[in-house]
């Protein structure tokens, strides 16, 4: 079976292959520009990051444009990195940008590793095990998190290992359900989000046990997500779309086969109107910024909602 955000990389990349060259040479640009001389690519804050790396090789990779330059200089960065203790989101932003340059360029991060990485990998993650079946955030946390679970489950896709106790993860899971039909990020939370719901659907999915009225839920959950801006919010606090919601909350709609139960054509005007001129996207209508997570989530609506 192809790991979850392999197959959503093929995925994105079929969408985008309608995307005019104009348009998809200066988003190109952007992201080459973006590369650091270390290899790393940075967020908003100007220094190379591996969260924001795996952002711009996926980005680069789903347009079709991850060169052997930049691909070698990436895969330089990310070994760098290859020994010290990570937080979850480094371990899996190391993992899949690896992935991904295996995948898209042929280039091997972990080719002078030692033969146990991925046992000393499956031993990190499990220090994050709790009681309740799912994941903390760190290995001081106390509460599993609904997002870094599905993290953990990606890592483990990535590098072939298959989980210990699978059915204690979706009884975690499932105890994350909000009575407003979507999925919590902690417990103690009361209402459901955007995007810890799609994090939950992606990894029921993952394991196998999506049941019908979780589906029936959440659908009605992520129609009232969208606003009068076309896009999705990320909780029924927040007023305001934004970019990140509007990915994850389609892609969960569309696994769902309800894609067409919100407004496509707006939930379209409204990520297009996120888009940077000379390249890039910005994250909401307040945002005066763009950075390459975003753009790997603007080219991630463009490639599903369509690019028109």
């Amino acid at each position: 079976m192809v790991p979850y955000l392999m197959a959503l990389t093929a995925r994105v990349s079929r969408g985008l292959a309608e995307l005019d060259e104009q348009r998809r040479q200066r988003h190109i640009k952007f992201l080459r520009a973006a590369q650091l001389t270390d290899g790393g690519f940075p967020g908003r804050e100007g220094c190379s990051d591996l969260y924001y790396t795996g952002f711009a090789l996926r980005s680069l990779a789903v347009l079709g444009e991850l060169d052997a330059n930049v691909a070698r200089a990436a895969a330089s960065y990310l070994q760098q990195h290859l020994t010290g203790q990570r937080s979850i989101i480094d371990f899996f932003s190391l993992i899949y940008g690896a992935a991904v340059l295996e995948s898209a360029a042929a280039v091997d991060v972990f080719a002078d590793q030692s033969p146990l990485w991925r046992q000393e990998v499956v031993r990190a993650l499990e220090m994050l095990r709790r009681d309740d079946g799912g994941y903390a955030k760190g290995a001081e946390g106390a509460a599993s998190s609904t997002y870094h679970t599905f993290l953990v489950l990606l890592c483990y896709e990535l590098i072939e290992h298959s989980l210990t106790d699978p059915e204690r993860v979706v009884d975690f899971l499932m105890s994350q359900r909000s009575d407003d039909g979507g999925f919590r990020e902690i417990r103690v939370q009361k209402r459901g989000a955007t995007n810890p719901t799609a994090a939950a659907v992606a990894s029921l999915k993952i394991l196998r046990a999506m049941e019908d009225s979780v589906r029936e839920d959440v659908v009605e959950f992520l129609v009232e997500m969208q606003n009068e801006e076309g896009g999705l919010r990320a909780n029924t606090r927040i007023p305001i779309a934004d970019l990140l919601s509007t990915f994850t909350g389609y892609l969960t709609l569309l696994d769902l086969e309800a894609a067409d139960q919100i407004d496509i054509v707006a939930a379209r005007r409204y990520a297009n109107s996120l888009e940077i001129p000379t390249g890039g996207y910005r994250g909401a209508a307040w945002d005066e910024g763009v950075d390459v997570e975003y753009t790997f989530y603007g080219l991630g609506c463009a490639a599903l909602l369509g690019v028109s």
